[in-house]
């Protein structure tokens, strides 16, 4: 038993509680020295045994300084942690001050901050660097002692996780002693989290701390009328029986997994609101105030329903929510395991959950997913080599805090995992991007920010460079929405520019209940033009998570063994079963690729289970193969499961459109002919510091971070193609924005095992992706009426048994 402070005891003596054995554990690692990871569920008090040790030391060793760096992925979780510390620490009677630090902290508070250091800071990854940006930070960091990672799942694999891991040799630099801790509920490679969080990425260092288990989590599957639609993503038909949910609950979390999404969600639950209950909305584009009115509603029991996307799935505590109700699948075991934990935040007690799924395909992945929380299977954590437009963004900083030796921060560089094998050459490349822009930029003076002095040290060339870069740090880079527009200036709306970098030239798409066709895209304007072709291309509705690996291998388990269907409900069960009799069913090893005629055109479906962003890709890449075979193409529709192909001549070898080749070739051409290269460009342009957003007191709009970064995207293309900008968009547009990993799964698994089935009409399987050619064309409710009734007669087709 490691004894605690009387203060420490006596509060938990107070409050009829006992120290779990995790929290111990985690004070007994602190006076151990070690670093350690903790791996608890929701609601087994992981902040409190993050900070437990911190709290020890300070009651038993009172001290001046900065002791204690909290880290955490949202401002809102900063926010809501401080206050969750700051009532023990009252109840305590200790001096022990807590402050956070975030974007949406005032100037003066800020000011201050650096000069009289709280004892515990509660920030973000992107405060913390430029607060490692100023001359002041070794003596502001000399005392700390301890930074805790909250919520390590949420960013460690990403570029956030990239910049807080360098932050992190920065601090153990100026503070050698200093401690790491990281805390989460859902992790499925602990060693890989552990090698992340140690100095030079040695496990062993970093102690193991796992809590217990908890109660185990009530979930079920919401089945209004015992039955699943063919199509649709959002489980929007079910609104009646939430809104019931809601009234017979305290709090509802309700979780979308997108932002329009939501707002349709909570217009549909207002129309249902019969007994007028007070529900909200929240989510990450709403302004800041709104959602503080919101938290603070929600902390004060003032709301019986909260619509919610991801900005709530992480760590906010409210204990009163009784219930979680996830619209559509969840799309990961980990995902849902986070957002069921929002519910009866307690470990004793069951957090219960419900799971509206959208579709019969969602059927299956609802069921995936709560026989994955059931086994304990969480989603897998994939970690890759740092990104360089971070590194590049890091070592500035540091520039900006004082000049530097190139060898000693090259090996202080390499402490940091993500950047464990960075090579010399490498570093020396980041090096001189800062120091001229690169070779074909290098006669622009606004390029040259670094310069190598005679003492042998880099030192900035330009005290301007050190204000640009503390005003456009950071690693988030918001999405630009493009003007839909005629040549005649006639604006039709917006869409997303993730939507817009997929198409060329050509292309046409559905948008305002019209098919248009892509003259061009003009910084922030996509030109069109009115067209009677068929519009090939879906318009894209907004960020979607990918199915994850886990959950798509269980759904393809389920569909190869009918010892499992008994547990699915008549109608999921029926389709099935008659798919099996009309066509087959493949193995999980298989890839399924069907063929079939229908009201003049052909199509082809193939069962890849890959998840939407790489099934979008894939589509494009397919379609334009399928026109140099002279197959006509019209178009393409994806989901999650499938991807549809419709022509006007017969798909008879399916094999050779899914050939490996499809990714040296056609992959390449598609993404530099599409604007997918130059959007991820612009991000690596604004996250390295070629091009800057804000300027003192003014913002740049998204048009001119476009034009700038399109200008010197254009000039490096053609001047100096192997940049090292060229290299990080490359990096980024194959993983990130086109799944290019499980593309290539899918294509070997294509090469090795496709299964086709010619059929002479619609199978069952193919109906759910089908129906959404009609659903890119609906731009009102009696629209949607209207599709119910088509998707219910192409049912009727595929069901039927001759």
């Amino acid at each position: 038993m490691t004894p605690l402070p009387a203060p420490l005891a006596k509060w938990f003596a107070d409050k009829g509680w006992s120290p779990r054995p995790h929290q111990l554990a985690m004070l007994a690692a602190a006076r151990a020295g070690r670093s350690a990871l903790l791996v608890a569920p929701t609601g087994a008090g992981k902040t409190m045994a993050g900070f437990l040790p911190s709290l020890a030391e300070l009651i038993d060793h009172p001290a001046d300084g900065l002791h204690t760096l909290y880290v955490s992925p949202l401002k809102a979780l900063a926010v809501d942690v401080q206050r969750n510390l700051i009532d023990p620490i009252t109840e305590m009677g200790v001096a022990i001050r807590v402050e956070t630090r975030t974007g949406d902290t005032p100037s003066d508070r800020k000011q201050r901050q650096r000069t009289k250091p709280p004892h515990m800071l509660l920030t973000t990854p992107e405060s913390l660097s430029l607060l490692l940006s100023y001359p002041d930070a070794p003596l502001l960091f000399a005392s700390l002692r301890t930074i805790v990672i909250d919520e390590v799942h949420a960013f460690a694999t990403g570029k956030r996780g990239d910049l807080l891991s360098l932050c992190m040799a920065r601090l153990q630099t100026l503070s050698p002693g200093l401690r790491r801790v990281a805390l989460s509920a859902t992790v499925d490679d602990p060693d890989g989290y552990r090698g992340w969080l140690s100095p030079d990425g040695d496990i062993d260092a970093v102690a193991m701390v796992q809590g217990a288990p908890g109660a185990p989590a009530e979930i079920g599957i919401l089945l209004p009328q015992d039955r699943i639609p063919w199509s649709g993503h959002s489980g929007r038909y079910a609104a009646k029986q939430v809104m019931a949910a809601i009234a017979a609950h305290r709090t509802t979390l309700v979780f979308c997994n997108t932002r329009s999404l939501a707002e349709l969600i909570f217009q549909d639950l207002w129309s249902e609101n019969e007994q007028k209950l007070p529900i909200g909305i929240h989510h990450g584009s709403l302004s800041r105030d709104a959602r503080r009115k919101v938290e603070q509603a929600m902390a004060d029991g003032k709301l019986r329903g909260l619509v919610a996307t991801a900005s709530l799935d992480l760590g906010v505590v409210w204990g009163d929510v009784d219930l979680v109700i996830q619209m559509g699948a969840p799309k990961g075991s980990s995902r849902l395991l986070q957002r069921i934990g929002r519910a009866n935040h307690r470990l004793d007690e069951p957090s219960r959950a419900i799971v509206v799924p959208g579709n019969r395909f969602e059927y299956l992945e609802a069921r995936a997913a709560l026989d994955a929380v059931d086994a304990g299977e969480l989603d897998p954590d994939i970690f890759r080599p740092g990104a360089l437009d971070v590194l590049a963004q890091h070592i500035m900083a540091c520039a900006c805090a004082a000049p530097f030796a190139a060898d000693t921060l090259l090996a202080e560089l390499r402490t940091s995992a993500p950047y464990a094998s960075l090579d010399r050459e490498t570093f020396d490349r980041v090096l001189g991007f800062i120091e001229s822009g690169g070779y074909a930029l290098r006669a622009y003076d606004r390029f040259k920010r670094l310069a190598l002095h005679p003492d042998g040290l880099w030192h900035i060339t330009h005290p301007k460079f050190i204000g640009q870069h503390r005003l456009n740090a950071g690693i988030i880079v918001e999405a630009t929405m493009l003007n839909v527009r005629f040549k005649n200036g006639r604006t039709l709306g917006k869409v997303e520019e993730s939507f817009a970098a997929t198409l060329t030239k050509g292309d046409t798409f559905f948008f305002a209940g019209m098919s248009l066709e892509v003259d061009r895209i003009e910084t922030e304007d996509l030109l069109v033009r009115a067209t009677a072709r068929p519009a090939r291309i879906p318009t894209y509705g907004g960020a979607r998570m990918p199915l994850s690996t886990n959950l798509a291998a269980r759904v393809r388990h389920f569909l190869h063994d009918p010892g499992e269907w008994h547990r699915f409900p008549d109608d999921v069960r029926d389709w099935l079963e008659i798919q099996r009799r009309r066509s087959t069913l493949p193995d999980p090893a298989q890839l399924l690729v069907e063929t079939f005629p229908r009201e003049g055109r052909h199509y082809m479906v193939a069962y890849s289970f890959e998840g939407w962003n790489a099934h979008q890709s894939l589509g494009m890449l397919i379609t334009k193969r399928m026109e140099t075979q002279g197959l006509k193409p019209i178009g393409f529709v994806a989901n999650d499961y499938a991807l549809a192909t419709f022509s006007t001549e017969p798909v008879t070898d399916p094999a050779s459109l899914f050939s490996a080749d499809i990714l040296e070739d056609e992959f390449v051409d598609w993404v530099q002919q599409s604007a997918l290269l130059k959007r991820a460009f612009r991000e690596v342009a604004v996250i390295g510091g070629l091009v800057e957003r804000q300027h003192p007191g003014k913002r740049k709009t998204g048009k001119q971070v476009t034009f700038s970064t399109d200008l010197i995207y254009d000039v490096l293309r053609r001047y100096e193609p192997g940049h090292l900008l060229l290299e990080a968009a490359w990096a980024d547009a194959r993983a990130r924005m086109t799944d290019v990993g499980r593309l290539a799964a899918l294509l070997d698994r294509a090469a090795r095992t496709m299964v086709h089935v010619a059929l002479d009409r619609v199978s069952p399987l193919a109906v759910p992706v089908l129906v959404l050619i009609g659903r890119e064309r609906v731009t009102t409710a009696s629209g949607d009426d209207d599709l119910l009734i088509e998707a219910e007669a192409l049912a009727a087709e595929a069901m039927r048994i001759d």
